[in-house]
């Protein structure tokens, strides 16, 4: 159980404030271990702050995945999601016009888009309010352990005093150090309130960020080009993910495979002109595009804290800060969400840590954060869903003959009519070889993949086994139900294709 170091009230400073918790970050994690630590009668004050990106895009409060993250994200993928029922619909018996005649409308999904967003930011500020929760829109930034320093929007600071600090605050997407990227890309951060159409885009990175703006883009009707270092997907199961890539190629979506970018140069006719190398010989490529999309990581912002100043041991590869049940080296000094080392960066995640933080500090509870067995899922054009383990580190893990894979191809009911390709709709189940046959991994490549993974998260965390799979009856028809119809391992090498949708 984590133990606070601060046990008595500080003492007020001339000209500062004094709290039970400052929560540097007004993100997912922290709003959430703030109005938890409100529920247990504390004083809580959150600052949040957002820097402009280089091309001045900045937002309000709720943090990346409100803003510029999960949110917007799932609208523009339902927004391409619906351009391809149009042609689903015509089949169907819909009279309509022909669909490729029909075009997005950027700037109305732009506007749509921000309209939510922004209600979701009011939304925020209002319940801060209704709690008593003291927002403070300032960058913030360690002065000593009980210390932290708000730079606000005019200039001048606030000092604030507190018991416990919670260090929420994310990181910001980053660039690969060549010529013209920072001046003449822009990063997620941009891509969701970008006032003019992208046009043909070039993704620079193949992680789940690059790839869904890939698949929505492309669905959207923009030439969209993914540039891939090393591999896709990396951290996924990498079957799941070379079947994402073939699909995204079979829909469109170009990929330049072991590259990386060497500069980017405006031209006259207000295009950007790409160069990039292959990392295997060295052979060198350009191309102009409309639009630069930067998708190579992220950055934890740890050095706008001044954390290494006051002694938070840091990363050194990251500069994300370690901890240890979201207790940093400093017993009163905590860490929740993407700013911490080795931990899901998924929002969820966060609001979890955060309010079981909140509920051990304050409510006397001994419950911590369990980062195993955290469901996710990729936003592809056809989505893939997962929890557990990777076939790969299944097999790291527990060795290969200790483990078996149960797989199939499926072919949903809605696919039929129009006559989609369901060449790439997979599932497998990963389990231990022993009995009871413990499942521990699930993926699923289909539509609606965070829908179906969702339930069956709940399932694995529980401790399924095979044997419980295999006797729940499914419903009928659904993609979910194809998890209950197992029976072929890899193992036993059978054509895992089926038969009918019945049988």
């Amino acid at each position: 159980r984590i133990i606070a170091a601060a046990n008595h009230a500080i003492p007020a400073s001339e000209g500062s404030s004094v709290y039970d918790l400052v929560v540097i970050g007004g993100g997912s994690g922290g709003l959430a271990c703030a109005k938890e630590a409100v529920a247990y009668g504390k004083k809580v004050a959150v600052l949040d702050y957002v820097t402009p990106s280089p091309q001045g895009t900045s937002w309000g409060l709720g943090g990346t995945c409100v803003n510029v993250g999960c949110i917007p994200k799932k609208l523009m993928h339902q927004a391409a999601l619906l351009g391809e029922a149009l042609h689903d619909a015509k089949q169907f018996g819909w009279e309509i016009p022909d669909p490729a005649e029909i075009k997005i409308n950027w700037s109305r999904l732009i506007e749509a888009v921000q309209n939510h967003v922004k209600s979701v930011n009011w939304v925020t500020r209002v319940m801060l309010r209704e709690k008593n929760i003291d927002y403070i829109n300032g960058r913030g930034y360690f002065v000593d352990p009980n210390t932290i320093a708000a730079t606000l929007k005019n200039g001048s600071e606030k000092i604030l005093k507190a018991d416990h600090i919670v260090v929420a605050c994310g990181g910001r997407p980053s660039y690969p150090d060549v010529p013209g990227a920072k001046e003449l890309s822009i990063t997620s951060d941009d891509l969701f309130s970008l006032l003019t159409p992208p046009g043909d885009t070039l993704i620079i990175g193949a992680g789940y960020i690059g790839l869904e703006c890939a698949g929505f883009l492309n669905g959207m009707g923009f030439e969209s080009t993914v540039m891939v270092r090393s591999v896709v997907l990396r951290g996924f199961d990498q079957q799941m993910a070379g079947m994402i890539t073939e699909e995204m190629v079979e829909r469109g979506v170009k990929f330049l495979h072991k590259c990386v970018p060497v500069s980017f140069e405006k031209q006259n006719s207000g295009k950007i002109l790409a160069k990039w190398k292959s990392v295997i010989d060295d052979s060198v490529y350009s191309k102009e595009f409309d639009t630069i999309l930067m998708a190579t990581g992220r950055k934890a912002l740890t050095n706008e804290l001044k954390a290494q100043e006051v002694g938070l041991d840091l990363d050194s590869q990251s500069n994300k800060i370690l901890t240890k049940f979201e207790q940093t080296n400093i017993p009163n000094i905590y860490a929740v969400g993407d700013v911490l080392v080795g931990c899901p960066e998924l929002t969820p995640v966060a609001v979890q840590a955060g309010k079981l933080l909140a509920a051990r500090l304050y409510g006397n509870s001994n419950v911590n954060m369990d980062y195993e067995n955290v469901a996710t899922t990729v936003f592809s054009p056809l989505e893939y869903g997962c929890v557990g383990l990777s076939e790969e580190a299944a097999i790291s893990r527990h060795g290969e003959d200790n483990i078996e894979v149960y797989h199939a191809f499926y072919k949903p009911l809605e696919f039929f009519v129009p006559q989609r390709n369901p060449a790439r709709c997979y599932l497998k189940v990963i389990c231990k070889r022993e009995s009871p046959r413990t499942v521990i991994g699930m993926h699923f490549l289909g539509p609606q993949a965070g829908e179906v993974i969702q339930g069956f998260a709940a399932a694995v965390k529980c401790g399924m086994t095979f044997e419980q799979l295999e006797s729940t009856v499914g419903i009928h028809p659904t993609v979910a139900e194809e998890f209950t119809r197992l029976v072929i391992t890899k193992r036993s090498g059978l054509d895992p294709t089926p038969q009918s949708c019945c049988s």
